[in-house]
């Protein structure tokens, strides 16, 4: 079993609107977070579908945005729930884990696209492809604190 940690959550409840920081969130089988664009159904992408309750990407990934492509960007900018620490998330597509007592499935991995680049500002594609997260499932309710153990793998 491989753990890793949720470093921080972010909402946004209009689609092009700036998310915001919250220290927990309700997640809901078949909507999303609680009071996020996705769940109230305002997401600019938003479809009645399964990858998207849920979006996570790693701490580590935005980091070395900054650090490779010298593409400063806030966590939350990137526009994810779910930030992570020591996740590889890109190995979880299709796979089951846990968020705190929360069950989740991976589906597919979230690329960045031109809606990130055009709400950011920045030349956020080169360097968040293949690492701009993982698109997730949410399978049973419950609350995710930001702190709560990831746990995956066998």
């Amino acid at each position: 079993m491989q753990t890793g940690t949720v470093e921080s959550i972010y909402i946004a409840s209009t689609a092009a609107g700036a998310t915001h920081a919250v220290p927990l969130a309700e997640a809901i089988p078949g909507a999303g977070l609680a009071g996020d664009r996705y769940a109230l159904k305002l997401g600019t992408f938003y479809k009645p579908e399964p990858d998207r309750e849920l979006t996570l990407i790693e701490a580590e990934a935005v980091e070395a945005l900054g650090r490779d492509y010298h593409v400063e960007l806030a966590a939350g900018d990137a526009r994810r729930n779910i930030v992570t620490r020591n996740v590889a998330l890109n190995h979880l597509v299709g796979q089951e884990f846990a968020i705190g007592d929360v069950r989740i499935r991976g589906i597919r991995l979230c690329e960045p696209c031109n809606h990130l680049q055009r709400v950011t500002g920045k030349e956020v594609m080169k360097g968040l492809q293949h690492r701009g997260g993982l698109r997730a499932q949410i399978l049973t309710q419950g609350t995710i604190h930001v702190g709560d153990e990831i746990r995956y793998g066998a």
